[in-house]
Parts: structure tokens; C-alpha cells; sequence
């Protein structure tokens, strides 16, 4: 595969991310002009261009002649990738955070490996979100579920990805089941420090043994 041809896919995943993850553009927002969003990217207009050409194919973008991009109605339901049906089963807490034990390590160790510096520097973006909605006592879900789908992403394994509205049910339970204890929060904090120290040394089993640990002091402090 050229090499121009991986960077326009991993700058689609970018702005993907954008939409579905961070939120900053919601359906019928318009995307930032060629010169902005280039420049934020530190990539060429060309490679924007190839990008956004991906992602208009995938019906997540649309552009409208003389108008601009926008992102389209179906842009969040990119994400599920036919896996929508897990999100409406009845699936309690502790068979979802056994799967979680199952595969989030591994995905840290992947994701430690193959991480681009740019994918790097967002999953640290969202464990720092995460740290500053526990330290002011607020809702983290969102970031919560947000961390973690960015490591997922970083293993550059599409399955891996498939697997994430799964992955969501177990953080939000989690994240509920947490809010009335707080060595639960505790551990939270400290673990998520931990794996993405070792995310930054890019040490693969550093990160795979911090993200068992995490997973685990959950259930332990869940009672699950």
C-alpha cells in the first residue's frame, strides 16, 4: 500500500475520531476550511483532500458545491459497525468486564507497539480529561469511554474496534457502579496514570500488565 495512501486512511480515522469521539463536529456541522484543518493536521491539502474523499464514500461526510464539507446524519452510526444489536442485550457487569479482562490488555499492548505519535498523544489527551472530571467530582463517562476507544483504535485492528459498543456497556456500568465508592474512583485514577506512563515509554507488556491491573482492582471494588 503507498505510503500516501496509509496517511489519508489514518487522517480519515483523525477526523472520524473528531466526530464520534471528541464531538467537536456533530451531524450538519461544517468542517473547518482546507487551510485550517490542514493545518491543524500538519498534513498537505492533497492528503485532506484524499481523507475526506474516504470518508465522503463512507457516507460520513458529504460536500455540498459552493457550500463547504458537512458532516452527514449516519456519521455517529459509522462506529457500531453492525454490532448495534449487543447494545439492546441484557448483559450484567461481571460477564462484561470478563470480556474486558479478555481483550483491553491486549489491545494496550497493541496499541503501545503501533500507536502513530498523533494516536498517542489523544489517548493521553483523554486519560488527562478523564483525571480532571474525577478530580472535580463529575460525570467521566464519556471520557471514560473515550480513553479507551482510543487505544482500541490504536491497535490498527479493525475487530478490535468491532468489539467497542460491547466495550461501552461494561465502562458505563462501571463507571455508575463506581460513583458511591471511592477507592474504586482511586484506583481509576491511579491505574489510568499507570497505563499511560507506560504508553509513553512505549512499553507494550508495561501497559498490558497496568491495564489487567486496572480492570481488576474494578472488579475487585465493584464486588464483581
Amino acid at each position: 500500500m503507498p505510503k500516501s495512501k496509509m496517511l489519508s486512511e489514518r487522517i480519515a480515522d483523525d477526523i472520524l475520531s473528531m466526530i464520534t469521539i471528541e464531538k467537536r463536529f456533530l451531524p450538519g456541522d461544517k468542517l473547518p476550511n482546507e487551510n485550517e484543518l490542514s493545518t491543524e493536521l500538519n498534513i498537505s491539502r492533497t492528503t485532506l483532500r484524499e481523507a475526506i474523499r474516504i470518508l465522503v464514500t463512507s457516507d460520513v461526510l458529504e460536500i455540498r458545491r459552493g457550500k463547504g464539507t458537512f458532516v452527514t446524519s449516519y456519521a455517529n452510526n459509522r462506529e457500531n459497525f453492525g454490532f448495534e444489536e449487543f447494545n439492546s442485550v441484557k448483559v450484567d457487569a461481571k460477564d462484561l468486564y470478563e470480556m474486558r479482562l479478555i481483550f483491553e490488555p491486549e489491545a494496550a499492548y497493541y496499541a503501545t507497539e503501533r500507536a502513530t505519535e498523533n494516536e498517542l498523544k489523544r489517548i493521553i489527551q483523554y486519560g488527562r480529561r478523564v483525571e480532571q472530571k474525577i478530580i472535580n467530582g463529575e460525570d467521566r463517562t464519556e471520557e471514560e469511554q473515550a480513553f479507551h476507544k482510543s487505544i482500541a483504535k490504536a491497535t490498527h485492528n479493525e475487530f478490535m474496534n468491532k468489539l467497542m459498543p460491547i466495550i461501552y456497556q461494561a465502562i458505563h456500568k462501571g463507571v455508575t457502579l463506581s460513583k458511591k465508592n471511592e477507592q474504586a474512583v482511586k484506583d481509576t485514577l491511579n491505574d489510568h496514570r499507570m497505563i499511560m506512563e507506560f504508553l509513553e515509554q512505549r512499553n507494550p507488556m508495561g501497559a498490558k500488565t497496568a491495564m489487567k491491573l486496572h480492570i481488576l482492582h474494578a472488579m475487585k471494588e465493584l464486588d464483581i
